[in-house]
């Protein structure tokens, strides 16, 4: 439960999405991870990485490209107190693999230069907190909106540096409305109803190219996703043997 921000969560919203998924028929295989009762973790975290952190006393209006260009890099500048800390990134580019886009690089020191780990205000920050989370829940595989893509080779080179095993990562395109606004809080995108979850589910599946069969029109939650399993584990194999036969094809037409 991503809740490490903790002056921007509401109250009940936890309780409100673990309410969600289950009437959905979601279900989870252990405890739910709760980030604000994991700070000793995210700590421990920082004392590993040693003195690739340092103590930042810039405040945002100082980086103004978005790129932070090491100002306290090499020790305070006279004047500054210690406000944040921040990560030394290497010259070289982060590699990783994703799974829509391929072999992907880039440039941390380019992209967005040393960043935070803990803010001027005491809060961990998301990059930090997600990775050592993965980590000990031994997460094996990422699948997220493609709006996260820019975070991925700062999570992965955390991953590395606190030993952990780097997962594989999916990033999907995210849903827009009419005027090309992410669905989200900030654009009033409605909730989900949940009195009415297998409406719900069929609509996603619509959505998604999938077609449900009429008989189960009005199913249970688990029978809808169980359906929209089969079917994509159907559709996976069926490109893949096409796939198979036009490899064959074309290598049984050469000399």
């Amino acid at each position: 439960m991503e809740d490490v921000d903790t002056p921007r969560t509401a109250p009940g919203a936890a309780d409100a999405i673990l309410r969600s998924l289950e009437v959905h028929g979601f279900e989870w295989d252990g405890p739910v991870m709760v980030q604000s009762q994991r700070f000793d973790a995210y700590r421990d975290a920082l004392r590993q990485l040693g003195d690739r952190v340092y103590p930042c006393g810039c405040s945002r209006r100082d980086v103004v490209t978005g790129t932070y260009p090491g100002t306290c890099r090499a020790g305070l500048p006279e004047g500054r107190t210690p406000r944040a800390f921040r990560l030394r990134v290497p010259a070289t580019p982060i590699e990783f693999s994703e799974r829509l886009h391929g072999r992907m690089a880039e440039s941390l020191e380019q992209s967005c230069g040393d960043f935070v780990l803990l803010r001027a205000d005491g809060i961990f920050a998301y990059q930090l907190a997600v990775v050592v989370d993965d980590i000990a829940q031994g997460i094996t595989d990422v699948v997220r909106g493609e709006d996260l893509l820019n975070s991925t080779a700062r999570q992965v080179y955390l991953c590395q540096l606190l030993g952990g095993q780097v997962p594989r990562y999916l990033h999907v395109p995210v849903v827009r409305d009419s005027s090309g606004e992410k669905l989200s809080k900030q654009t009033h995108a409605p909730p989900l109803d949940d009195t009415r979850p297998s409406q719900s589910l069929w609509r996603a599946f619509e959505f998604l190219s999938h077609r449900p069969p009429e008989e189960l029109r009005g199913a249970s939650p688990r029978k809808l996703l169980d359906w929209g399993i089969h079917n994509a584990l159907s559709t996976m194999k069926s490109k893949f043997e096409e796939m198979l036969r036009g490899q064959s094809e074309v290598s049984g037409s050469r000399p």
